[in-house]
């Protein structure tokens, strides 16, 4: 059978219009009967042709035309009529306009296939896809190849749905792909957020009163799922709130305030404060929630050290000091850091919150410290060193009220002053005088920062209170060592965190204690210091083993130590003449502690400071004490570092200066100084220095110190040696070594101190002639193997003997170089005195000849009047 020819309709005719509905207008037709040639094309034009091409079809019959026309008048009906239809996608079908200007788009049935069969209304092609021929007629064998063909499609497209589905890589694969399409979206949106936060930044920093709603759209970031976006946001709003929150506190408005009609500005700065204000009090809410999740709370710390930094003055500022105090023993060091450096920032800047921020402050760390059992970092309580004090606070108006109570006379004598009784009126006009001024000022003590006298003299005395009752809780937390709560994990013993900055205040702020408290904290001193009645001077010996920790029974250091032994002799010195005390336990404790020092275990500056406030400083001390302190620090010098061994002989030269007895330490007897006759045998082991003999010993330490490999510690043993003399040898190289105190020298003593020492520019000739020498010689470097190797190695005898020439060799270069050292010294030396020699003898002759030339004019002017 022949391919079946497919039938196609003409267009639908557009739908007839009356002609009563056409409107022709008058220049239409005057136009086209001006213009003939426009309508005569319409005047040649076969109608019937046309008819018989658009209203039939050809080669068709009339019954088969009829029912593809019903066909297509179904297929057109209206909308209402065609619920079931679907319309087909704008993209797959271009759709047709009526000439009422409506869209049409190709559409097909919602029926489905079974419904059809029920109904039986399947078209000519469905007819004859069901029966398995289309418009092309197949013969069995083909359609038996063709369903085999498409059963196997069928299966082979089916296992690799399976497949696909079962398949890991292909889940993987999907998952990946996903999770890339969620990261490039989620760099998209935080990119425009990023940018959306600087526009409305930049708007706000502008026109902060303009755009101050928009405070509300910066809060909504801090809301945003995405982490960033959040930390983003918080910045963002601290730069803003930084630079427009104002230099004032703002009041809220009473009822009768806002019934009051206002202008139009005063409206508008208003709505300004209530609106910063309101924006304000959320993010600080927001601060505070989100710093419970730890991945933001280095950023909400940051911010809210920034904001009390910035505006210790403003609303709500003792909530950002809570949280602020809070973190200031945190375990992690940047949170820690930053929130004491807004504590110290808010004590010394007064003057933007008046002083009531450092009362508060001050109150909230000793909660701090009495709710965790002293048990805290030392840098929470290191802030307490940044105070400051104002001792001359309030004797000036206090003078001034005294001197107002009087008036002088004319012959100069104090008179108190006469009141007057003036007239009513007067009396009346002074009243209102005095009644407005203290309005005024009321006022103005409103809205300053700046407190008169009396009332920051309260706020001091308040923050010293604190401060000082701080203090003496941690004292005495540490001499309670009954508490097993408070041991050290490394070291088994107590543990006292907050004891060295307590001390280092108790220091610093030692003239203002009340002397009500000096009894009780000496003895507190005194036995923090590891002195007990009769029992340290029997325990403590030199035959008594170290246990390497250096804490004492009651869990000090013995840094610690040293400083309960400086603050008692500060607070001493402070207080002079109200105190009658015994100093003599102090020394004996830090005549023992030189020995339980240890230079990498303890601190250095803390002994340098000893020495300089027990020993250097103050008066003369006893002979014996002296010399047993003398004896000791020789000892100590000789066994320690550089920078302690310049500390101690800073303070041994300076004792021996004040007791010029005690040089006899100096004299090379074989039975000891001169005066070892009066004195028993010196007894290292003693620990109490009256006890110690030491007059009876040599300072031999000197000599060994003098040929120190650091050139400033032997430089001062020779001229500690040289005092021995009536003229101390001043030919030192660097003199300004001489004059330092304990402090000065362990610091100018350091390693650090050294390698920062600039480097002499000048070569002296010398040197340049033996690196010219030595060019020509080769060098070779040293091999880390042979060098392990070097215990292993074996020597003959005669490579032996060349390593033991060549190294006394250099012993005796070396003593020779120094005995031509000090024959030039003492060459140079005698030359010195030679040149002041012969210029005293020249100043004397000069003298003289002034002397007889004025005797001689003196003759001739009295032979000239005789």
């Amino acid at each position: 059978m022949g391919k079946r020819k497919k039938v196609i309709l003409p267009p639908a005719l557009p739908p007839e219009t009356p002609e009563e509905e056409f409107e022709v207008s008058d220049e239409d037709v005057e136009y086209f009967s001006e213009n003939p040639k426009f309508t005569k094309f319409l005047a040649g034009i076969d109608r019937k042709k046309i008819d018989k091409h658009v209203t039939r079809v050809a080669d068709k019959s009339e019954d088969e035309i009829e029912r593809l026309y019903e066909r297509r008048n179904r297929n057109d009906a209206p909308l209402d009529s065609r619920e079931n239809d679907l319309q087909v996608d704008p993209v797959d079908a271009l759709p047709i306009k009526t000439l009422d200007g409506k869209l049409q788009y190709r559409t097909t049935k919602k029926v489905k296939s079974e419904e059809k069969k029920a109904s039986g209304e399947l078209t000519g092609e469905e007819d004859a896809e069901k029966k398995g021929t289309s418009l092309i007629r197949l013969t069995k064998a083909e359609r038996r190849e063709k369903s085999k063909k498409e059963k196997k499609e069928a299966k082979k497209l089916k296992k690799d749905e399976d497949i696909a589905a079962n398949s890991p890589k292909e889940k993987i694969h999907s998952e990946v792909l996903k999770e890339v399409e969620e990261e490039i979206s989620a760099e998209v949106s935080f990119g425009e957020k990023k940018i959306k936060l600087a526009e409305i930044g930049m708007t706000l920093l502008e026109d902060p009163e303009a755009n101050i709603r928009s405070l509300k759209e910066l809060l909504e970031f801090c809301k945003d799922r995405d982490l960033q976006v959040v930390k983003l946001g918080l910045m963002s709003i601290l730069a803003v709130f930084k630079d427009i929150i104002p230099s004032y506190r703002i009041r809220e408005l009473t009822d009768k305030e806002l019934a009051m009609p206002v202008s139009e500005a005063v409206r508008k700065t208003r709505y300004y404060e209530y609106t910063l204000l309101r924006s304000y009090k959320s993010y600080l809410q927001k601060l505070i929630e989100l710093q419970k999740e730890a991945i933001f709370k280095q950023v909400v710390v940051r911010c809210m050290c920034t904001l009390l930094e910035a505006a210790p003055h403003f609303n709500l500022s003792e909530k950002l000091l809570a949280g602020t105090v809070r973190n200031i023993s945190s375990s992690d060091d940047v949170i820690r850091k930053l929130c004491c450096e807004a504590i110290k920032s808010l004590f010394k800047n007064e003057g933007k919150h008046g002083g009531e921020g450092t009362v508060r402050a001050v109150r909230l760390i000793a909660q701090l410290v009495k709710k965790h059992h002293c048990q805290l970092h030392p840098d929470s309580l290191e802030v307490f060193l940044s105070l400051r004090f104002d001792e001359d606070l309030g004797k000036h108006e206090n003078k001034a009220e005294e001197k107002n109570k009087f008036t002088k006379n004319k012959k100069g004598k104090q008179e108190p002053v006469k009141h007057l009784s003036p007239s009513e009126k007067k009396k009346s006009k002074q009243e209102l005088i005095a009644k407005t001024r203290e309005e005024v000022y009321a006022d103005y003590k409103a809205v300053s920062f700046a407190p008169d006298s009396k009332e920051r003299q309260r706020m001091q005395s308040d923050t010293l209170s604190a401060v000082f009752e701080t203090y003496f809780r941690i004292l005495k937390h540490a001499v309670d060592v009954s508490d097993p709560r408070f041991m050290s994990e490394t070291s088994g013993s107590l543990a006292h965190p907050l004891l060295a900055p307590c001390l280092e205040g108790l220091g610093k702020f030692s003239h203002l204690i009340d002397l009500d408290f000096m009894a009780d904290l000496m003895s507190c001193l005194k036995q923090l210091s590891g002195f007990s009645s009769g029992t340290y001077l029997q325990s403590k010996t030199f035959n008594v083993k170290d246990s390497g920790s250096g804490r004492s029974n009651n869990g000090l250091t013995v840094s610690e130590r040293l400083q309960c032994c400086i603050v008692a002799f500060k607070v001493m010195k402070s207080n002079l003449d109200a105190l009658n005390v015994d100093l003599q336990d102090f020394f004996v404790q830090l005549y023992n502690l030189l020995i339980e020092y240890r230079p990498y275990r303890d601190r250095g500056e803390v002994l340098a400071e000893a020495l300089k406030t027990m020993l250097w400083d103050g008066r003369q001390h006893d002979m014996q004490r002296a010399a047993a302190f003398i004896k000791r620090l020789a000892t100590f010098s000789l066994c320690f570092g550089s920078s302690e061994a310049m500390a101690a002989l800073a303070t041994l030269k300076q004792l021996l200066q004040k007791n010029t007895k005690c040089r006899s330490l100096l004299e090379n007897d074989a039975g000891g100084g001169s005066i070892s006759g009066l004195v028993g045998k010196y007894q290292p082991e003693a620990t109490d220095p009256y006890l110690s003999g030491a007059l009876a010993s040599v300072l031999w330490e000197l000599s060994l110190l003098s040929k120190h490999y650091n050139p400033s510690v032997s430089q001062m043993a020779s001229n500690i040696l040289s005092m021995a003399n009536l003229k101390p040898n001043q030919n030192i190289v660097n003199p300004s070594l001489i004059a330092l105190n304990p402090i000065q020298a362990f610091w100018e003593s350091t390693v650090q101190k050294e390698l920062s020492k600039p480097m002499n520019t000048k070569v002296p000739s010398s040197l340049k002639r033996k690196r010219k020498r030595e060019q020509d010689t080769e060098y070779f470097v040293l091999d880390p193997e042979k060098m392990r190797n070097v215990d292993n190695e074996v020597i003959g005898e005669e490579e032996a003997k060349l390593r033991f020439e060549e190294h006394f060799k250099v012993l005796r270069d070396i003593s020779e170089n120094e005995r031509l050292k000090g024959e030039l010294n003492r060459t140079l030396a005698s030359i010195s005195l030679y040149d002041e020699f012969k210029r005293e003898k020249r100043e004397k002759e000069k003298s003289m000849g002034l002397k007889s030339g004025k005797k001689k004019a003196k003759v001739l002017v009295k032979r000239s009047s005789s």
